[in-house]
């Protein structure tokens, strides 16, 4: 279902029933950019709390222009699920001239993909659905409150600024100058005439800039004492212009006063719009799922609830607070027993690869005012269509637990302890030896002492590398830019003989160990490095790549009883052992599942 702010309004409701009632939701977001020059781009060996403020420095100027939740609700009756996936356009619409007016950047490449997959620019920016902090919006209601407070303290609006909520008082009636004489005087002449032989209720006056709205609100009030009430209105363009409407009594001037600022109140919980659907899903403490989502959640957290900090630590404390249950899709495919049957975890292709066996198509009904999504048709790249995929994968992702059971489960819910190893967990992207952020405990701490960081002439090549490291067993190579890269040895042991025999002064190269590197001021230049989009070798030039064999890492697999979830120990061994011989019974299972533990350094 699309909503824009042309229905917003009216399917706000019915949204916020839908989360309430969901057993989870899973979300997307369509983005201008993903990294900026200065930071936000992945590189190979990042710690959790380096990608962090990466991504935090890189990304926060862009903008979320589309965003998707779909909710889903289990009917036991019929044993499916039903979905109701919602595709929101969101912008950052002025509210006021004393409200914020976002600056955002846009990444020619981000754009160009989104035009390619159909993205409506003109729907968004005409028709997206505006929103504020909760920062910006206790600012604007204290603003506000202090403007009404104004006007019913003075009796003459000479005293009131009325082209703000913000600008407070002045020291009393402001001069004319002489080239506003003249306007000032028709103006006058039109109101007077409106008052005494027009029969119509209201008179709009010409558009005119703030100052010469003062100057009327001044003469006019001055010349008419009562029989008249003034408003700045904005027309459709955008100009500002009064409106004069006649009035009978006293009463009937603070029945119309009063009208205006409840209007007024009811603009700006307007202009809270898309944020109340995020409170929603905050307030609802439901799992929120999605696929590959640091970036989404980042984006969630700085456009709808506060500035990002620049601790870590109070980032995932704040993503805790705002979402308690997270669950991220890829991590949870590309970790044991999925990963061994799962080759391509990018969502289309997971969503295809888990309708056929070992995996089972779950099944989930949309009802039929969302029929525009199914799993076989439907816009890919657009958020709501791209969290209705999220969730149907983690349907059949937890449903695949549950055969590993005795007896086996056909559906495992949400809160089943199976979920519990990936809650709180987010994919790190392009990380040789820590597959995810833990939001919700300590960040796996990897032994890299095998890991050496190496400058080199830029004639230099892969070859030349593997050269230099093949005496100790041949090392990974993970180019930085043309003059540096990471090299991580295939034998671990080999790392004091590395340090014996080509740390050596006359060459060159230099190389340090990786404990030097991130020490050293050269380390924390290389933070900015020159190349725009780091990978392992995917986009250095041909002469340069290498075929890299990463493998990621799985949480623990618990039985649906298990104690103490994020503390393995030995009967969590023995519960995984014993789900390794039931699997052998099931048909297109392998005979052993290598879901192993994880331990606190690697």
């Amino acid at each position: 279902m699309e909503i824009t702010r042309k229905n917003f309004k009216q399917m706000l409701n019915f949204v916020t029933e839908s989360i309430n009632d969901a057993d989870f939701l899973s979300v997307d977001g369509e983005f201008t950019g993903l990294d900026a020059k200065n930071g936000g781009h992945a590189m190979p060996f990042d710690t959790p709390e380096v990608r962090y403020q990466r991504v935090r420095q890189g990304t926060c100027d862009f903008l979320l222009l589309q965003f998707g939740v779909c909710t889903f609700h289990y009917n036991e009756e019929k044993s499916l699920y039903k979905a109701r996936p919602f595709n929101f356009y969101i912008f950052p619409r002025p509210y006021s001239r004393s409200g914020p007016d976002v600056r955002f950047l846009c990444q020619s490449s981000s754009i160009e993909f989104l035009v390619s997959q159909g993205f409506d620019f003109n729907k968004a920016f005409k028709d997206g659905i505006s929103y504020l902090t909760p920062g910006d919006e206790a600012n604007l209601r204290e603003a506000l409150h202090q403007k009404h407070q104004q006007f019913s303290q003075f009796s003459s609006p000479a005293f009131v600024t009325p082209d703000g909520v913000s600008q407070g008082t002045s020291k009393g009636p402001v001069s004319i100058p002489d080239e506003q004489k003249e306007f000032i005087k028709e103006i006058c002449e039109k109101v007077s005439d409106f008052v005494e032989k027009s029969t119509e209720d209201k008179l709009s006056l010409p558009s005119c800039n703030g100052f010469q709205r003062k100057l009327i609100y001044q003469s006019l009030r001055a010349q008419f004492l009562s029989g008249i009430h003034l408003e700045t209105q904005t027309d459709e363009k955008k100009e500002r212009h009064i409106v004069v409407t006649r009035i009978k009594s006293e009463e009937d001037m603070k029945r119309r006063e009063a009208e205006k600022q409840a209007a007024e109140v009811t603009d700006l919980d307007n202009a809270v719009g898309f944020t109340k659907v995020i409170r929603t899903i905050s307030q609802s403490g439901k799992l929120v799922v999605g696929h590959n989502m640091m970036l989404d959640l980042i984006h969630i957290l700085h456009q709808f609830f506060y500035p990002l900090p620049e601790s870590y630590e109070e980032f995932k404390d704040m993503s805790m607070s705002a979402f308690p249950k997270l669950l991220d899709t890829k991590l949870m495919a590309s970790t044991s027993p999925f990963k061994d049957r799962i080759m391509n975890t990018g969502l289309s292709d997971l969503q295809k690869i888990l309708e056929f066996k070992p995996f089972q198509k779950p099944q989930v009904e949309i009802e039929e005012k969302f029929n525009k999504y199914t799993t076989e048709k439907g816009p890919l790249h657009e958020a709501g269509y791209d969290a209705y995929l999220t969730g149907i994968c983690f349907i059949c992702m937890s449903n695949f637990l549950g055969t590993f059971q005795n007896p086996s489960q056909n559906i495992v819910p949400p809160s089943s302890p199976l979920i519990q190893p990936f809650i709180n967990k987010l994919f790190l992207m392009r990380v040789h030896d820590i597959p995810y952020l833990n939001l919700a405990g300590k960040d796996l701490t990897p032994n890299r002492d095998h890991v050496f960081h190496l400058t080199f002439p830029k004639e230099w090549k892969t070859s030349d590398l593997i050269h230099l490291f093949s005496p100790f067993g041949g090392s990974q190579i993970f180019w930085l830019d043309d003059t540096s890269a990471f090299a991580s040895l295939y034998l671990k042991e080999e790392a004091q003989k590395v340090l014996q025999n080509l740390c050596k002064s006359g060459t060159v190269y230099t190389i340090k160990t990786y404990h030097q590197y991130q020490h050293s001021e050269s380390g924390n230049q290389a933070l900015s490095r020159k190349r725009p989009t780091p990978s392992t070798e995917n986009n250095v030039p041909n002469k340069k790549r290498k075929s890299l064999n990463v493998e990621s890492i799985t949480p623990p697999i618990p039985e649906e009883n298990t104690e103490n979830m994020d503390e393995p120990n030995g009967k969590d061994a023995n519960n995984i052992k014993a789900m390794e011989t039931e699997s052998s019974n099931v048909k297109d299972k392998k005979k052993e599942e290598q879901m192993f533990v994880e331990p606190e350094v690697w």
